[in-house]
């Protein structure tokens, strides 16, 4: 069975509405008399780790330092960010 209910209903009843949705039913809330979003019981999805193992590639090099970046954060002077404990000029 479906339910419709206006947005101000929704807010006013949200906990019997979710009452009702956990019970099988749908809810359609409505703006104006237009739908706009349906409440319905929660699917969980099944997460697979490691998938597309095999099927994707990249290069190493993805991963390197960007020097246009290094240069946006550090300025043009500086093709590198100081190290810990380096001899930095302030």
């Amino acid at each position: 069975m479906t339910v419709s209910v206006n947005i101000h209903e929704a807010k006013t009843h949200l906990s019997r509405l979710l009452e009702q949705v956990a019970a099988g039913e749908r809810v359609v809330i409505s703006k104006a008399g237009t739908p706009i979003a349906d409440l319905v019981p929660h699917r969980a999805a099944t997460v697979t780790f490691g998938g597309l193992k095999g099927e994707i590639s990249y290069s190493d090099q993805a991963f390197d330092i960007d020097p246009d970046i290094q240069q946006m954060f550090y300025g043009p002077d500086h093709s590198k960010p100081h190290e810990p404990g380096g001899d930095a000029a302030p």
